[in-house]
């Protein structure tokens, strides 16, 4: 079985088994690990994944990959992990989790463009770029991702020592 075909059949397989645990299933991979195989399984919801659901969700997944025998005899690791800070924002739902982030924009025959989600919906997203609220439709991006910020926007409260 080709691995296109293997990681269907595993996506298909698990889907449910993440989503009846509250999550989203983001990507399932296989990769070649020694004599062993990779399994990483994606996993995402809207208020983001404790490490207590990640273990949750591994147990789960574990049992359903060896319930199915879907990887054969040959020996695997599972790996459950979420998404990292910097993912690229495929779907409604990755521009919806990223409200009040920062975002690097690239459109299609235009020039990139980067601010923070203020709101999102199923065709688009609205970005404050320098304090004008720009309208981006999806189907214009040809690639997205959240930035990595050292100091959020909630930081910027005023420092300036006095109590009160």
């Amino acid at each position: 079985m080709g691995s296109d075909a293997r990681r269907d059949r595993l996506v298909k397989l698990l889907e449910p088994v993440v989503v009846a645990e509250g999550l989203d299933l983001e990507d399932v991979t296989i990769t070649p690990a020694g004599r062993r195989r990779l399994v990483r399984v994606v996993v995402d919801g809207d208020g983001g994944v404790s490490l207590d659901h990640v273990a949750e969700v591994s147990r789960a997944v574990s049992k359903t990959l060896d319930a199915h025998d879907a990887l054969g005899s040959d020996p695997y690791v599972l790996e459950v992990t979420s998404p990292g800070v910097d993912r690229p924002l495929t779907l409604p739902r990755h521009w919806r989790r990223a409200r009040g982030r920062l975002v690097r924009v690239e459109l299609a025959g235009d020039a990139p463009v980067e601010g923070r989600v203020t709101a999102s919906d199923d065709s688009g997203a609205e970005l404050d770029v320098g304090g004008v609220v720009r309208r981006v439709e999806y189907q214009q991006v040809t690639r997205a991702r959240v930035q990595v910020e050292f100091r959020r926007l909630d930081d910027d409260d005023d420092d300036d020592g006095d109590e009160g």
